[in-house]
């Protein structure tokens, strides 16, 4: 046997190598063609922001205002305040009410004819496309 020339002859390497490397450009081009004509890559964008929301109960514990203190700009077509107990949104100043983006200081102030007596409050954002929510922040009125 000669040894000398097993250690030389390297001519089945190159063929091995350009099969794997075609087999691994093959795998990973389905993976990203998947990804598009499945649209795996649509619910990334669609994170919800990071923003604090202050609650400030008036005295008459009736109304109560809403105001972003900080974080992320928000579009105001994307925010909703809810509670537990009813809202009079017709006279209430509602975050839809304003225009562009909600952003530090912005406020809304919601009104009812009742009391808010220990009602929860929840400031909820949607996304635009309706398939994604999450509560930004949430905070319980003062009783009576």
């Amino acid at each position: 046997m000669r040894i000398k020339e097993l250690f030389t002859d390297d001519s089945a390497v190159s063929p091995v190598i350009g099969v794997i490397l075609m087999v691994a450009i093959t795998v990973i081009l389905a993976a990203v063609i998947g990804a598009f004509v499945l649209n795996l890559g649509q619910g990334v964008q669609q994170t919800a922001p990071q923003a604090s929301f202050g609650f400030d109960y008036a005295d008459d514990v009736n109304n109560v205002t809403v105001t972003h203190e900080t974080g992320d700009s928000i579009p105001s077509s994307e925010l909703n305040v809810t509670s537990s107990g009813g809202i009079d949104y017709a006279n209430s100043t509602t975050f839809e009410d304003l225009t562009g983006d909600v952003s530090a200081g912005d406020e809304a102030t919601y009104n009812s004819s009742n009391t808010w007596d220990g009602q929860t409050f929840r400031v909820v954002w949607e996304s635009e496309n309706g398939e994604n929510s999450a509560t930004l922040s949430e905070s319980t009125a003062p009783t009576a």
